[in-house]
């Protein structure tokens, strides 16, 4: 199984928006006992719901979603997961001082052609550019995955 755990700043627009859309490409290519997803927060705000506008974006584009409780992400998560997959250079930073290590650590357009970083639309308010590098980076994380034959 390869556990996957999608992480940005508070853990309530980008990790939020990238776990729903793995999950259902996943569910598409009939691999969901495959794959354990799951997203956090490096600065939570912990128990909070999914954004708005995140929620918007997956129902434009029927993306299913359950209720969600923003969750910090801590030291010993290190070990339940194979993958930390951030959104930017910030993400990366503050997890490998989590961590104490980069390994297992990944930004999320690391898999397509562009490296960059995703912006937050917390503060940009464009949850449609957002989407659209989630969407463009888990098909490429899926892609590498699946090629790698990693499970």
């Amino acid at each position: 199984m390869i556990r996957i755990c999608f992480v940005c700043q508070g853990n309530i627009c980008r990790s939020t928006m990238a776990e729903y859309v793995f999950k259902d490409l996943v569910r598409k290519e009939g691999l969901e006992k495959e794959f354990l997803i799951e997203s956090r927060g490096v600065i939570a705000d912990v128990g909070s719901d999914i954004h708005p506008g995140t929620k918007k974006m997956l129902d434009l584009h029927n993306i299913p979603y359950s209720k969600h409780v923003s969750t910090q992400l801590e030291k010993n998560d290190y070990e339940k997961f194979d993958y930390f997959i951030g959104m930017d250079n910030y993400n990366v930073i503050s997890m490998k001082k989590i961590f104490g290590t980069g390994k297992k650590v990944y930004k999320l357009l690391d898999f397509t052609k562009n490296d960059e970083g995703i912006d937050d639309p917390w503060y940009t308010h464009n949850f449609k550019a957002t989407y659209d590098d989630v969407d463009k980076g888990c098909r490429a994380l899926l892609k590498f995955i699946i090629k790698s034959k990693l499970f």
